[in-house]
């Protein structure tokens, strides 16, 4: 035991002499290539965090190649590694209209809501922007902490497949519906983090989450 602990304070020591921090995160990545963050099997590479730590295994599942999401009780399903400078691209569904959304640049600690920009998925506002947890960016905030999209909807029927967008470039983030840009904010003071899909009172499905480097 004492062998165990000269040897951790040797570490620590040396961390500190060096400037060396001994948990220092892992930096983000930036995709080159097209990478499918949702296997079409299972939940590697996920990681779930709901309201009173709920069973994950209770909100979220996997059939058929679809991730069915309860949407209750509130939280997100994130990846987890960190991103930069990407597209990602969400194909999802509303069993019964309500609310979801696409969280991008989620930043520690997980909890409900994270430090983050989140890409509204609620019906019929699927553009809107909501700032959270100390993130910052240039636009006027609406509705409290809202940036909210100026052009009609681009969502289809409840129950019909939607292709929904965030593009990620520095400290801007895009938001696409359907192959109509919606909405965009600038200047923000998070620029990497993680992906998270949001359970928000919605049943919803979700059948593709693909990262895709921007282009040149």
């Amino acid at each position: 035991m004492k062998r165990t602990f000269a040897s951790l304070a040797a570490l620590v020591l040396f961390c500190l002499a060096s400037g060396v921090r001994a948990e220092e995160p892992a930096q983000p990545v930036v995709p080159t290539t097209t990478i499918e963050l949702f296997n079409g099997k299972d939940l590697t590479g996920w990681v779930s965090h709901l309201k009173d730590d709920t069973d994950a295994a209770t909100v979220w599942s996997v059939k058929d190649g679809v991730i069915a999401c309860t949407g209750k009780p509130n939280g997100y399903l994130r990846t987890e590694k960190s991103y930069a400078n990407y597209k990602v691209t969400v194909e999802w569904r509303f069993t019964r209209a309500g609310n979801t959304g696409v969280l991008v640049h989620i930043n520690p600690p997980d909890k409900v809501w994270p430090m983050c920009i989140e890409c509204q998925g609620m019906h019929d506002h699927q553009g809107d922007f909501w700032i959270w947890g100390g993130a910052k960016v240039n636009e006027p905030l609406e509705r409290k902490n809202g940036v909210i999209m100026k052009v009609p909807s681009a969502e289809k029927p409840v129950g019909e497949w939607n292709t929904y967008q965030a593009v990620c470039q520095a400290d801007t983030v895009t938001i696409i519906v359907n192959g109509q840009k919606m909405n965009g904010v600038t200047g923000a003071n998070i620029t990497s983090g993680q992906i998270g899909i949001q359970s928000e009172g919605a049943a919803i499905e979700v059948r593709r989450v693909t990262l895709e480097p921007l282009s040149p």
